[in-house]
């Protein structure tokens, strides 16, 4: 059983009214059950880190490894998924391990590519349905970027019925290095406060917070609940995150 989490994960709880539909025939193997992320609120905690980018780009401790609840509903864990923060900005480290073919990725199509896609309410509204300008949706993809698809790339992505987007950001204000493994990838990066519109951690240092490493041979490893809920654009549905 993959471990889900550390000390720091808590999570609150039940959301009201929720509903579990259960087969009526006892023969029909085919029953629908609410995924059991669902139930709750999760929050987790991201401590502070250096950032400091090397030749080898950013590298981040066991301390700083971040849970995936997903594994509560049957989601396989092939990623190690690590992020820290400090006030010039979030870093995050990513290995994906166990593959036998490479990541699909495509700079024309980043909804669609592989890699680590994360989402950053820095007001951390839980109760709202569409995305402010506060809410943040970032792509880093070990590759899909040049002429031969070999250049990772890090990217802001405009979340879908969002009331307002954030202040645009240049790509090359992303930092990214990635390096290829004979079974996976592993890839790291660093987004600056200047790309996080509302990011002050002093004042504020609850933020609203998901991730999914996708990856079209293994599927969605996820923070909570997985992609049969409307997650990439509902920041109801995102867990929290403190900056400790």
């Amino acid at each position: 059983m993959p471990e889900l989490g550390t000390p720091a994960s808590r999570f609150s709880a039940p959301r009201p009214s929720t509903k579990v539909a259960v087969s009526a025939s006892p023969k029909d193997k085919a029953k629908d059950f609410i995924d059991p992320t669902f139930l709750f609120r999760f929050e987790i905690e991201i401590k502070r880190a250096d950032l400091e980018w090397g030749s080898k780009g950013l590298s981040l401790p066991e301390s700083h490894r971040l849970p995936s609840f997903g594994a509560l509903s049957g989601q396989r864990i092939f990623s190690d998924v690590r992020m820290g923060w400090s006030e010039a900005g979030i870093g995050l480290h990513v290995s994906v391990s166990g593959k036998r073919q490479l990541p699909w990725c495509r700079e024309t199509r980043l909804d669609e590519s592989d890699g680590f896609h994360f989402w950053i309410d820095t007001r951390c509204s839980p109760g709202i349905h569409r995305a402010t300008q506060y809410c943040h949706r970032f792509l880093y993809m070990p590759a899909g970027g040049g002429p031969r698809r070999e250049r990772p790339v890090a990217s802001l992505i405009e979340i879908h019925r969002s009331r307002a987007n954030p202040k645009p950001i240049n790509p090359e204000k992303l930092t990214i290095k990635a390096f290829a493994r004979h079974d996976g990838y592993e890839l790291c990066g660093i987004i600056p406060s200047e790309a996080l519109t509302g990011f002050s951690p002093s004042d504020q240092n609850r933020i609203g917070f998901y991730y999914a490493v996708i990856d079209r041979e293994f599927g969605w490893q996820t923070f909570t609940v997985g992609p049969e809920y409307p997650v990439t654009e509902d920041p109801s549905l995102w867990g929290q995150a403190v900056l400790v």
